[in-house]
Order: structure tokens, then C-alpha cells, then sequence
């Protein structure tokens, strides 16, 4: 949900700069997008109706709402998601997000700063919450045109509790690099711990495969298969 908005709202500031249409060619046919800008104010719907496909396989349902300042040559900006009626694979979805987009950070690459926090609610009632920080540079491709040379890192940390208020810790060690060429996250480390068990996933060297390394509580590794997705 958040890659979405921050997608969108990147596409909206490259054709404001360069005069150029952007499209990041993940939103499917089904999903409508509408805009209204009132004042210095800017709506932007995404509407799922009551199921819409994405190219990796998940269905969203219902409107994603992200609000924001209506100037997009800000270096600056903020973003408020919210939702209405929204799912996920028919889980329903509440909560929100705040998006901190910086046109440009320290090292002169467009970045965003995102918190959030969600409940799930599934149909048989259990409910999750995940809430947490995360970042996102990119630091390859920005403004070329073409959405298959873009590359982001990603940092971050959540927590995700259970229904009996288990909790379960993510935190990215190493940033995770995310090339749109590939169908996988290339390399990074994520840690994660649950109950007192630390176990650690190293995504890789740089090569676009679906080998990852899991180091498990014991200190014992084994090679996994990785999950694959378009974005």
C-alpha cells in the first residue's frame, strides 16, 4: 500500500519536472485513480472496487486515500494514507500511514521516510497489528523513463503482535537493494525475533535469483527459496 503511493506520487513529481508522462505499469486496468486538487490541497484516490488483481497475485479491494500539499516542486513533502472499506486478499485493513518525501537526501537521492501503523482483521475475526518505520532510497534510474532501471534500498524496522500479544520483531540490518528488473530483493540482511529466537535472512550477493541464506536460532544456515513479486 505504501510503495503504491510512493510510486504514484514519484510519477506525478517526474512529469511535473520533465514534462513527461510516468507510469509505473503496476496498477492493473481495474484500479482508478482520481485526483482532486482544491485550494493548495491534493486528494488522491485509488479505487479497487470489490476486487482487483495485481501483477504479483494479491487482490485489493476498496479506495486507498493519500492526501498531501498540492505544489509538487516542494523538496519536501508530506503524505497521509488512509482508506476506506480497503482489504487485502480479503483481509480487512485499518490504520494509516505518514509519508516524508525528500526530493533529494544527503547523497543527492530522492528518499522517503514512512511510519506506519495497520490492523488486520481477518474473516474468522483473529487480528494482527504490524507498526513500525521504514525508508526508502532511490538510488538508480530516478527520472530515465524507464521503470525497469530503477533501484531502491530499503531500511526499516516492525512489529508485528499476535492475536494472544505474541510479538514479532523485523529489523533490516543491512539495507535490502530492490532492482525492478528482478523479481527478487538481490541482497540485504533482515533479523528477526520472536519469543527470544533471533534468526537472520541474507538475501544474496547482488544476483537476481530465489536463493536466500536462513540462520536459524542454533547458528546452523540453510539455502531457501525466496517469494517473488513484481514491484
Amino acid at each position: 500500500m505504501i510503495n503504491i503511493g510512493d510510486d504514484i506520487y514519484a510519477a506525478d513529481e517526474l512529469s511535473f519536472a520533465n514534462g513527461k508522462s510516468y507510469n509505473t505499469g503496476f496498477l492493473p486496468s481495474c484500479a482508478v485513480v482520481t485526483s482532486v486538487i482544491d485550494g493548495n490541497s491534493k486528494e488522491t484516490k485509488i479505487d479497487f472496487g470489490t476486487g482487483c488483481e495485481l501483477p504479483n497475485g494479491n487482490v485489493l479491494g476498496g479506495i486507498l486515500i493519500f492526501n498531501s500539499v498540492k505544489d509538487t516542486d516542494l523538496a519536501t513533502k508530506t503524505v497521509l494514507l488512509s482508506m476506506e472499506n480497503f482489504s487485502f486478499n480479503a483481509v480487512q485493513i485499518e490504520g494509516g500511514a505518514t509519508i516524508v518525501r525528500n526530493r533529494s537526501n544527503t547523497a543527492g537521492n530522492p528518499n522517503s521516510e514512512i511510519n506506519f501503523s495497520f490492523k488486520g482483521i481477518w474473516p474468522n475475526d483473529i487480528v494482527r497489528n504490524i507498526e513500525g518505520n521504514r525508508t526508502r532510497e532511490w538510488i538508480e534510474g530516478y527520472g530515465s523513463g524507464d521503470w525497469g532501471d530503477n533501484v531502491i534500498l530499503i531500511n526499516g524496522e516492525s512489529n508485528f503482535t499476535t492475536a494472544n500479544n505474541k510479538v514479532l520483531n523485523k529489523k533490516i540490518t543491512i539495507p535490502l537493494r530492490r532492482e525492478w528488473s528482478c523479481r527478487f530483493i538481490v541482497s540485504g540482511t533482515l533479523e528477526v525475533v520472536f519469543e527470544g529466537l533471533n534468526y537472520s535472512l541474507d538475501f544474496g550477493n547482488g544476483s537476481c535469483d530465489s536463493k536466500g541464506i536462513l540462520t536459524k536460532p542454533d547458528g546452523t544456515s540453510e539455502e531457501i527459496a525466496l517469494i517473488r513479486f513484481r514491484r
